[in-house]
C-alpha cells in the first residue's frame, strides 16, 4: 500500500526539530481528542516528532497501540512524515526493527499493519519470508493479505478448508466457499460468522412520530417469553419464534410481524458462552435500533432507511459465563417512498477479528 504524506506537512515537520524526548511529545499528541481538543499542544508536538526521524519511528507506532482515534490518525500521519522524508533523502529505514515491530502481536493490529507496510517498502521479500506464517494473524488486514498469498497456490481441499477457517472478509471467504463447493465440500458461512439464526420476536409497539425509539415497553424491563402485551393500535402482541438457516440469517419484520408503520419491535435470543469473554456484535439493520446485553444498552442508532449491509453497525460488550441475554430494539418509521418499506435486521456474535465465538443458542 503506498502513502503520502503533503509536503506542507513535511515542511512544517522539519521548521522545527527542538530536541524533545519522544515519550513526552507523544504524550501530547494522545491527548488530542475530538471538537478540536488539544489539538494546538499536539500540533507543535507532532513537528517535533517528525523532526526526530527515525530514533521516533517505533516509539510513535508504539504510541498507536493505545491511542484514541483522533491521536491514532495523528500519530500515523507522523510516523508516515517520518518514513517519506526518508525515503526523499534516500536513507535505509531501519527493516530489522521494524520487521521485529510486525512480528510481535502485542502491538495493536492498526500499528503492526502500519509498520508492515513500512516494511514492505523497505525490504521487497518482506512479504514472501512472513505471510506464509500469518494466516491467523491478530491483523485482519495482514491475515487478508496472507490469505491472498496462500489461495495462489492452493489447490487440495485440506489447503482451502484452512484458509476458509482462517478467512475473516465476506468477500475472501465467500471465495473460498466456491472453490471448496468446486471441490465437493460443503461450508456453513453461518456457523462461520457466528451468525444468530434463531429468535423470538414480539411487536408492533406504537412509534407514531418516533416516540416509541425512547420509550421503554415492557421487553426492555423483563423479557417474558409467554407474556401478552398491548402493542400498536390497542391490539395484543405475543412472542413468535424465528429461524432462519439462508446465508447471513436475515429476519424480515415485515413477514413475520406484519407490514406496519410508525413501529417498534423488539427480537431476543439467548446466548450460552463457555467463558466470560469479550464480543462484538456486528449488525445490518435498515432502521433505528438498540441493542442491549443482559439488560444493559450497548450501542443505539435513530437512522432510518440508509441501506443494509454486513457489519453495518458494531455494538461492543461482554459476556458472561453461561446465560447471556441479547434483546434488539427495531423501529420503523412512517415514510411511504418505496425504498422505505423494508424492516429487516441480521446478527453475528464474533471475536475483534471477526471469527465466530464458541457460543451456543437457547432461547428459554
Amino acid at each position: 500500500m503506498r502513502f503520502t504524506v503533503s509536503a506542507i506537512a513535511i515542511a512544517l515537520a522539519c521548521s522545527s526539530s527542538p530536541a524533545q524526548d519522544a515519550t513526552a511529545l507523544l504524550a501530547d499528541i494522545k491527548m488530542v481528542g475530538s471538537e478540536g481538543t488539544g489539538n494546538a499542544k499536539a500540533a507543535a508536538a507532532w513537528k517535533s516528532v517528525v523532526a526526530q526521524g527515525v530514533p521516533a519511528l517505533l516509539p510513535t507506532l508504539t504510541a498507536m497501540d493505545d491511542a484514541n482515534a483522533v491521536a491514532g490518525n495523528w500519530l500515523r500521519l507522523a510516523a508516515q512524515a517520518i518514513v517519506e522524508k526518508e525515503q526523499q533523502a534516500k536513507r535505509p529505514l531501519p527493516a530489522d526493527a521494524i520487521e521485529a515491530f510486525v512480528k510481535d502481536t502485542k502491538h495493536a493490529p492498526a500499528s503492526r499493519r502500519l509498520a508492515y507496510e513500512f516494511l514492505t517498502q523497505a525490504d521487497a521479500k518482506a512479504p514472501t519470508r512472513l505471510l506464509p506464517g500469518m494466516i491467523e494473524d491478530p491483523s485482519v488486514e495482514i491475515r487478508r493479505d496472507a490469505i491472498a498469498a496462500a489461495l495462489e497456490s492452493a489447490k487440495t481441499a485440506d489447503a482451502l478448508q484452512k484458509l476458509f477457517t482462517a478467512s475473516r472478509d465476506q468477500d475472501q471467504t465467500e471465495k473460498i466457499a466456491k472453490q471448496l463447493k468446486g471441490l465437493k465440500v460443503d461450508t456453513d458461512l453461518n456457523s462461520h460468522f457466528g451468525v444468530v439464526q434463531d429468535w423470538m420476536l414480539i411487536g408492533p409497539f406504537d412509534s407514531t412520530m418516533g416516540a416509541g425509539y425512547d420509550k421503554a415497553y415492557e421487553p426492555e424491563t423483563k423479557v417474558d417469553l409467554k407474556a401478552k402485551y398491548k402493542g400498536k393500535d390497542g391490539k395484543e402482541v405475543g412472542w413468535v419464534a424465528f429461524n432462519n438457516a439462508e446465508n447471513y440469517s436475515p429476519v424480515d419484520l415485515n413477514a413475520k410481524l406484519g407490514k406496519h408503520k410508525d413501529a417498534v419491535a423488539y427480537a431476543f435470543t439467548v446466548l450460552e458462552s463457555p467463558k466470560e469473554m469479550p464480543v462484538e456484535f456486528r449488525l445490518g439493520s435498515q432502521t433505528a435500533v438498540k441493542v442491549f446485553l443482559n439488560g444493559k444498552e450497548l450501542y443505539a442508532r435513530e437512522e432510518y432507511h440508509h441501506g443494509f449491509r454486513f457489519d453495518q453497525y458494531l455494538a461492543a460488550g461482554t459476556l458472561k459465563a453461561g446465560r447471556n441475554e441479547l434483546l434488539l430494539k427495531l423501529c420503523q418509521n412512517n415514510q411511504t417512498e418505496g425504498w422505505a418499506q423494508d424492516w429487516k435486521f441480521q446478527v453475528r456474535a464474533c471475536d475483534f477479528t471477526g471469527g465466530a465465538l464458541p457460543l451456543k443458542v437457547t432461547i428459554k
